[in-house]
Order: structure tokens, then sequence, then C-alpha cells
């Protein structure tokens, strides 16, 4: 078994968790490879062995990033480091500390567990070089994560991640990787503790972005899912009619109210939907553990219906852009990503914005933010992907579910003061831009043989693809680079009327995604045309 013998000379708690183990596909899946750094950083489940997450893969990542930073910048380096609530976070975060304490390189480490795009917004804060944050967002228990952000609080894209790669890469020995301990760090300077005063200048930064203030009967019930949102998006809602779900309240490692903490998934706001009936309340708030996804809930005729991302995306552009018309700059602009639904675009054309298309991944809306401040080619507004993840404003440069949950309650207010919901909100956009049916659908393939099922079903995909539909407008593979993004691994299908289907891997975890965008006269003929689409391209999943 490749790496197993070697990690059996590591710790005896690593060695008597690998010897316990029996069964041998689950030795293959811990080493058949090594958790990998990409341009997400690190993602995997926890464990011993190459291919888990624990402190000396971890160690491997920071002791890489160390040699980066001391290599390609000169003078004192920094590094903000945040951590989320799961199980090992804080163990992770501190592991990372301590191996760029000993790297020479001074530390912003947060006293507690903090959002997300707190983390992106301390990075420039504090005048650091880098970021990073220990979480695997949205993920089931079993996991962590591990992402680096850049001196411009932006997760790194290909160009630099590939950089850090190298350096990652070049780290062979991970038994000893030098470390220091805290207490020592903090002694000799290098370590500094970061805590309120960076939460509280970002909250004032985030309060910028407020739009709508006026009283309101509002009522919404709010749950953190046992994450980092629970203060922050409390603090942003003071002065609000806002009720927590107390069972989700507090931080919970084994999230151990839900199935998985992914406000994307319905089941992760039973309690929460089930508190807020009781309550009648108006909407329902939830963020993921580390607060940079928000689902919302909503009170219509007697009922509550689940938003998707793509329609709380679009009733946010088209909220936000009502609300600063007199004011537009004549180059704004909204950014999403190539799998989130056209009518965000309609909406912000007709209110006289750009939309501007990026590859899926945050960091890509993250880097135009970046890039444009320094060019002045646009003003950047408001940027969304469908995976419900939003930010307006450029205080972090990550999605951001406080700024989010804030909007999305003015937002409700504004219709409820007009004597509407959000559902109606949406059914009048759906009235002037023509109803289009957004979902996504997941397959989840795990272990090496999945990873293989994945690459196949691309390929049959690829080959195939321009004869699988009789509408087909066009074929794009981005693999190819095409309108001037990077190359990614996603194909889109683009049909005559204006619908798509696009399929992509996930990048962190073990899931093929087929993402659908079908316009339609109603509800109903859309989603019959999606099924229709959705079968052919199982049948390439499937064979």
């Amino acid at each position: 078994m490749n790496g197993y013998e070697y990690w059996l000379t590591f710790d005896e708690a690593t060695k008597n968790e690998l010897e316990a183990i029996t069964d041998k596909a689950e030795l293959e899946d811990r080493f058949y490879k090594d958790l990998e750094f990409g341009t997400g950083g690190l993602r995997g489940i926890m464990g011993a062995g190459a291919n888990r997450m624990n402190k000396y893969t971890v160690s491997k990542a920071t002791k890489g990033l160390a040699d980066y930073l001391n290599a390609c910048f000169d003078g004192e380096k920094s590094v903000a480091i945040a951590y989320d609530s799961r199980n090992n976070s804080q163990f992770f975060a501190e592991t990372a500390a301590g191996v760029l304490c000993k790297a020479g390189i001074k530390v912003y480490l947060f006293k507690t567990l903090m959002p997300t795009p707190v983390l992106s917004f301390a990075v420039r804060y504090h005048n650091c070089t880098a970021g990073i944050v220990i979480t695997a967002s949205h993920n089931p228990k079993e996991y962590n994560g591990y992402k680096v952000y850049d001196s411009k609080g932006c997760q790194l894209v290909p160009e630099y991640a590939d950089k850090v790669i190298g350096y990652v890469n070049a780290v062979t020995d991970i038994r000893d990787i030098p470390c220091v301990s805290l207490g020592e760090a903090e002694k000799s300077g290098l370590l500094v503790y970061i805590g309120d005063e960076t939460l509280d200048a970002f909250l004032a930064e985030v309060k910028k972005q407020s739009v709508y203030n006026e009283p309101s009967e509002l009522k919404i019930v709010y749950t953190p899912l046992h994450g980092t949102g629970n203060i922050p998006v409390r603090k942003i809602l003071e002065g609000k009619n806002v009720s927590i779900v107390d069972s989700q309240e507090l931080p919970d490692g084994n999230f151990s109210t839900v199935r998985s903490p992914n406000p994307e998934e319905k089941d992760a706001l039973n309690l929460a939907l089930e508190q807020a009936a009781k309550e009648n309340a108006d909407i329902v708030i939830g963020t993921d553990p580390d607060c940079d996804r928000v689902g919302v809930g909503v009170l219509h005729n007697g009922a509550y219906t689940l938003l998707t991302g793509n329609q709380t995306g679009a009733l946010l552009v088209d909220f936000i852009l009502k609300f600063k018309k007199e004011n537009l700059p004549e180059n704004a602009a909204v950014v999403k990503t190539i799998v989130t639904s056209g009518i965000g675009a309609a909406i912000a054309e007709k209110h006289g914005a750009k939309t501007v298309q990026t590859l899926t991944g945050f960091k890509y809306i993250g880097e135009k933010i970046c890039e444009w401040e320094d060019s002045g080619e646009n003003t950047f507004l408001f940027g969304y992907e469908e995976s419900y993840g939003y930010l307006a404003g450029t205080h972090a440069r990550d999605k951001d579910a406080v700024s989010a949950s804030m909007l999305i309650s003015e937002m409700a207010a504004y219709y409820k003061n007009n004597g509407k919901t959000l559902v109606d909100a949406l059914n009048e956009i759906y009235a002037e831009y023509g109803y289009y049916f957004d979902c996504l659908e997941t397959f989840v393939l795990k272990g090496k043989e999945g990873a293989e099922k994945i690459q196949a079903a691309m390929k049959a995909m690829r080959e195939s693809g321009e004869n699988l539909f009789d509408d087909l407008d066009k074929l794009l593979d981005y693999s190819k680079g095409i309108d001037g993004l990077p190359k990614e691994n996603v194909l889109r299908f683009d049909f005559k009327d204006g619908s798509w289907a696009a399929a992509r891997p996930s990048g962190t975890e073990p899931k093929l995604k087929l993402y659908f965008s079908i316009k339609g006269e109603n509800k109903e003929q859309a989603q019959s045309r999606k099924e229709a689409v959705q079968a052919v391209l199982s049948k390439k999943i499937y064979g």
C-alpha cells in the first residue's frame, strides 16, 4: 500500500488508527493519492493517511505556503488565520500558526471561531501578505478544509495557486515539519491574537451596504446551523424582530441536529421552518458553518417556500439596483458565474448595469473586484453564484452571508411594507423577464472508482455532446479556455431558446454536478423540459 508503511512511523495515535482499519477499500482510499492542494486549497475527510485532513497534511500545506511567501515576498510577511466550528478546526489553525511562526512569518490568529468573509476582510485590515481559513464550508461533519487567500483577501486564483502548489509538493518528509509552540511564538511577537475589534470593523463596513431601513413588522427566524454566523449575523440584524433556533445556536462540529449543515439542502432548515410556523414568521434565514452561504425560506399563502440560490440572487440584483438607480455609476457591473442563471443579467441590463461572467468559484468574482480597483474599468456592485453565495460591496473578496442576511432582511421588510412577500416579488420578476427554471442535480461518486466514473462521464459528454440534442445551439467546452477565461473542466450545452445545461465535477467533493437553466412559459413546461435534458445527460454518467 503506497505510503502506508511510511505513515506507520508517525505518532502513536496515527499508527493505532491505521492498524485498526481492516477494510481494504478504506485503506486504499486513504492512500491511493495525496490529499491534493488545489486552487481551493485542501478539503477532505478527517483522519490518518495521505488522502485525509490531519495535522501532517495541514503542516505540509502550511510549510509550502511559508516557503512560497519567504521566497517571493520581501520584508516582513504576515498571515491572518481564522477557523470555523468544525471538529479540529481550531487545532488545525493553531498547527498552521505554529509552522508559519517557526518560518519567521507573523501570524494574526482569531481568538474564536470566525466567518470566512471576516477572514477575507482581516487580511487587508491587518495588511497581511496572505490569509488562511480552516473550514469545509457546507460539507458534512466528516470533512474539513484549508483555504488560502492573497494579500487582497481573495482566494488564490490558478496563477498564484499553481506557484504555492509547487512549494507544497516540494515538501517530502512530512513527519517532522518545524513548528513552534504558540506560547513561544506569542512571547517573540510573531503571534498576535485578534478578535472583537476586527469583527466590529468588518460589521461597520457591512452596514455601509444597507439600502432600506424603514420600520417594519417583519418577523425573522435565524439559524447559524451550529456555525460561525451566530454572533456576526445577530449583531448585523440588531433592532429587527429576530428569533434564534436555540438548538442550533451554539458551535457543534458534529452538526447534531442536521443531516448536513448545508442551506442548499431543503432539510437543513427544517427546525427553523418548524419554529417559523409556530411564530408565524415572515422569513427564515440559515447560514452554513463558515457563514459564507445563506438559505432563505418565505411565508407565502400560508406555507413556506424555500428560495433557490438563483432566485435569491435575482431578487437581490433587482432590489439593490432599484435603490441605487439614482446614483448608479455608468460603469456599474454585476458579476456572476457561468453556471448561474441568466435572469439576473437580464434584470441588471434593464437597470443600466452590465453583467460580467466568471468561472465557477467566488475567487474569480473576488479577482474581478481586485482588477477593477486597479483599472477602474468597472464599478463592482454585486457578485453572486447559484450555490447560495452573495457579496455586495468590496469589504470582503469572498461570498458573505453576513451582509447577504442584512440585505435579505431589508428586502423582505421593503416588500412586506408594500403588502408583498419575496415570492410575490419573484413572480413579478418572472412576469417581466420570463420564467426560468434553475436547479442543480448532484451525482455523488465516492473514492477512486467514483473519480474514474466522473472522468469517463465528462469524456463521453465531450465526445458526443454536439449530437445529444436536436435543438442545441452550441456546445461550450471551458477546458479549452474560451471567452477569455482560464481553462476549467466544465461543459455547457446552450439551446436555441436561450436555455442551457452544464456539467461540472466538483473541485472539493466527490460529486459530478449538472446545472440547468431552462426557460419556459411556466414552471410545469420548463420542469418537463429540464427532466428530458437530464435524462439524456444521466445516460452518459451511468452508461
